[in-house]
């Protein structure tokens, strides 16, 4: 693959992931200001400050986790296919090239 396409395909990529993350925050801000202005007492405040500090914390945990579980697959895919392109290049001939032997002369 060509320094190229990955360029393009990563910055697309990573562009979302900004855009979610920044999403997030967003939303998060949001959720605090909207508690923070709420007529409610202080001891009602920390308490859904507390859930939704909780809640974002499992849904941060899972993320990771799905994150973690889709590198380990990613891994894996790519394990396979360089074994195989591995052995490939050991039952073909033209591909391993030959090297000169420095100790004929």
């Amino acid at each position: 693959m060509s320094k190229g396409k990955c360029d393009k395909k990563c910055n697309k990529k990573s562009g979302s992931g900004k855009f979610i993350l920044g999403a997030a925050i967003g939303a998060g801000i949001g959720a605090i200001a909207g508690i923070l202005s709420a007529p409610k007492s202080g001891k009602e405040t920390r308490a859904d400050i507390k859930k939704k500090a909780e809640k974002a914390a499992k849904a941060t945990e899972e993320k990771v986790e799905q994150g973690i579980e889709k590198g380990k697959k990613t891994a894996e895919s790519l394990k396979k296919k360089v074994l195989a392109r591995s052995k490939d290049s050991k039952t073909t001939p033209a591909a391993t090239p030959k090297t000169p032997n420095p100790k004929k002369k």
